[in-house]
């Protein structure tokens, strides 16, 4: 459930910074948001690995592999499944959401 995670709420936020500074849109976006969030997944697997690298054998038991030599690839593979879930179930409403911000009136800046 945390590696679905790992790719489901920073594939949002992954996919607003890229619409909003960027000139992306069409099928490059999803593609983008994707490799984002994979690369997220891959740091934290990175991390993990150098934690094993650095404290030994013990930290086999802290991180829960249960002598599964593809963890790290599990990990990776359910965080992208959690972002591309996020792109299909959340695009469409995040895009409304964007058009409401740019059809809304300017605000005036607040007195200081």
């Amino acid at each position: 459930l945390g590696h679905l995670a790992q790719g489901f709420f920073p594939a949002i936020v992954a996919r607003e910074i890229l619409l909003r500074c960027t000139p992306v849109r069409g099928r490059w976006l999803p593609f983008l948001v994707v490799s984002v969030c994979l690369a997220i997944s891959a740091t934290y697997e990175l991390i993990e690995w150098g934690a094993v690298m650095m404290t030994g054998a013990k930290a086999d038991a802290f991180m829960g592999t249960q002598g599964d030599p593809w963890d790290a690839q599990w990990d990776m593979a359910c965080a992208v499944l959690g972002a591309l879930v996020s792109l299909g179930t959340l695009s469409g409403a995040h895009d409304r959401s964007l058009e409401r911000l740019r059809a809304s009136p300017a605000r005036p800046a607040p007195a200081i």
